[in-house]
C-alpha cells in the first residue's frame, strides 16, 4: 500500500497565491514518485514553470479562462481584476467545468485537488475519483470566518464564532468586520444558472460547498502551530482534516535582476535592510501609501519596498510624497516591478519584513532570521496576522484606527524600531519566539513526517 504511486490533478483558484502554494505541494509528492497533472489559466506558465522541480512528474496543463461579461478582456488571475469583481472570475472558473470533466475521464487520477471549484467533487465521484479541498488559507482562517450561508452582523464577525478555541487571540476590528461581511455577501444575485452554479451562489456559498463537498480537506500547516484550529474545521465541516505540514518553498534561482538587488543590498550591514512586500495584489489608497514609505524612511535603516502604486496613480514616481525620493537616494528604493521576495528574504543584510501577511509570504518570512512586521489588508491576512502575531508572538502588528483602518508612518516606524532594537522588552521576546518558530519549522525530518503521513492517509481514502 505505502508503494503505491498515486496520480493527482490540481486545480487551484486563479490566484497566484493559490497556484503556487499548490505547486510546492506537487514538487513535495512529486519527490516521492508520484505524478502530478497541473492546471493553470494558460499565461501563468512562465511563473509557474521555474518552481516545478520535477517536470518529468509534474505535467502542466493550462486552460483558456473564458471571457465573462464585465471581465477585462484576457483577465485570467486575481490580480487582473479589482477585488470586488472577483465574483466574475469565479463565473469564469465555473465554466471550466467541462474541461476538467474530460481531464478528469481522460487521466483518470485517483485524487484531485481543488479550492475554489466548488463542484469539483460531484464531478470527480461520477468518475470514481476522490477530491480534496487543499485549503491554501489556514484552519484559523477557516473557522473564524466561515460562518454559514447568511452574512454575519459586523457585531458579530468581531467576536469568535461559538466553540472556537478559548485561548485563541483571534478576533476582528471594527473596519476588517465590515470588509469581510462586504466580501461574504459578494457575488449574491450577480446572475443566475444551474449546472456550473455560475452567477448563482454567493462567495460564501462557493466556500461552504468548497468545503462540505470533498472527501477530506487538506491544509498547509503543523498540529503543532494550529491544532486546535484544525480540530474546530474537523468538527465543524464534519470531514477528515488532513496536513500537509510547512511545505516549505524550494530554493529558487537567481536571474540578472535579483543580482542587481543581491549587489545593491551587499551594500548594508547584516540584519539592518527594511524588505517591506505587498504581494502581487494589493494596492493601498495614497494617503496610506505616502504614511508607509515615510514610515520606512522615519525608522533611518535602509530599506526596499516592492509596492504597487496606489489605487489614485499610474506609477510609483507619481505616487511619492514631495522630496522623498532625494532624501532617501541611496538608501532607499521603492520598486513596482517584479522582486524575488524569498531570494531576498533570505540575504543576510535584511533584518525586517515588513507584510501583508499573505500566507506564501509569511511561510517564506518564517524559515528565515528576519523580524516582522504585519500589516493586514483583507480577508484572511487579519486572521493571519492574529496568528503570527498575537498566538505565535512572532511578530508585531502596526497600530490602526479601529473605525477605518487607517495607520500613520509613526506606527510604522514604532513597530519596526520594536523588533529591530534590543532596548525593547516586548522586541527581546518577539525575537526570541520567532527564533524558536524557525527553529521548530526547519527541524530534520518534520516536513518529511507530514508529506509522508498526508500520502498514507490519502492512501486510507482510496
Amino acid at each position: 500500500m505505502e508503494d503505491k504511486k498515486l496520480t493527482f490533478i490540481m486545480y487551484p483558484w486563479y490566484a497566484m497565491g493559490h497556484l503556487t502554494s499548490f505547486l510546492h505541494l506537487s514538487n513535495k509528492l512529486a519527490h516521492r514518485g508520484h505524478k502530478v497533472f497541473f492546471v493553470h489559466p494558460t499565461n501563468t506558465l512562465p511563473k509557474l514553470e521555474k518552481f516545478n522541480r520535477y517536470p518529468e512528474l509534474i505535467n502542466f496543463k493550462s486552460v483558456t479562462v473564458p471571457h465573462v461579461d464585465g471581465l477585462p478582456l484576457g483577465a485570467e488571475t486575481t490580480s487582473d481584476v479589482p477585488i470586488f469583481n472577483q465574483n466574475l472570475l469565479c463565473q469564469a472558473l465555473d465554466l471550466t467545468l467541462p474541461k476538467i470533466e474530460s481531464l478528469i475521464q481522460e487521466i483518470k487520477p485517483h485524487f484531485i485537488f481543488y479550492d475554489f471549484a466548488y463542484w469539483v467533487p460531484s464531478v470527480a465521484r461520477k468518475y470514481g475519483v476522490k477530491s480534496v479541498h487543499y485549503c491554501s488559507i489556514t484552519p484559523s482562517s477557516v473557522g473564524y470566518l466561515m460562518r454559514g450561508e447568511n452574512p454575519t452582523s459586523e457585531s458579530e464577525m468581531m467576536k469568535p464564532p461559538p466553540g472556537f478555541p478559548v485561548d485563541s487571540s483571534i478576533m476582528l476590528h471594527k473596519h476588517e468586520a465590515r470588509l469581510i461581511v462586504a466580501l461574504h455577501s459578494m457575488g449574491k444575485n450577480s446572475g443566475s444558472g444551474s449546472g456550473s452554479g455560475s452567477g448563482s451562489v454567493s462567495f460564501t456559498q462557493r466556500m461552504l460547498l468548497a468545503f462540505q463537498d470533498g472527501d477530506a480537506i487538506a491544509f498547509k500547516t503543523t498540529r503543532e502551530i494550529e491544532g486546535p484550529y484544525c480540530e474546530f474545521v474537523e468538527h465543524k465541516f464534519k470531514k477528515p482534516v488532513v496536513l500537509a505540514g510547512p511545505v516549505l518553498p524550494e530554493p529558487v534561482e537567481t536571474t540578472n535582476t535579483e543580482d542587481n538587488w543581491s549587489k545593491w543590498l551587499e551594500k548594508f550591514q547584516e540584519k539592518t535592510v527594511i524588505l517591506c512586500a505587498f504581494g502581487s495584489e494589493c494596492k493601498l489608497k495614497r494617503d496610506q501609501f505616502q504614511e508607509l514609505v515615510l514610515g520606512l524612511e522615519l525608522t533611518g535603516y535602509p530599506f526596499f519596498a516592492a509596492l504597487k502604486p496606489p489605487i489614485e496613480a499610474d506609477t510609483i514616481e507619481e505616487a511619492l510624497p514631495e522630496g522623498f525620493k532625494e532624501r532617501t537616494q541611496g538608501k532607499g528604493i521603492v520598486h513596482s516591478g517584479w522582486a524575488e521576495q524569498q531570494l531576498m528574504l533570505s540575504h543576510p543584510s535584511v533584518g525586517c519584513f515588513v507584510t501583508h501577511c499573505g500566507g506564501n509570504s509569511l511561510s517564506e518570512a518564517m524559515i528565515n532570521e528576519c523580524q516582522l512586521v504585519l500589516v493586514p489588508n483583507f480577508g484572511d491576512q487579519f486572521i493571519n496576522s492574529r496568528l503570527f502575531g498575537g498566538d505565535l508572538k512572532a511578530g508585531v502588528e502596526v497600530e490602526r484606527n479601529e473605525e477605518n483602518g487607517s495607520f500613520t508612518k509613526e506606527g510604522v516606524c514604532k513597530a519596526i524600531k520594536m523588533v529591530m532594537n534590543d532596548e525593547s522588552e516586548e522586541g527581546r521576546k518577539i525575537r526570541a519566539n520567532r527564533a524558536k518558530w524557525r527553529e521548530f519549522l526547519l527541524s530534520k525530518g518534520l516536513e518529511d513526517s507530514y508529506i509522508d503521513g498526508l500520502v498514507q492517509k490519502l492512501q486510507c481514502l482510496l
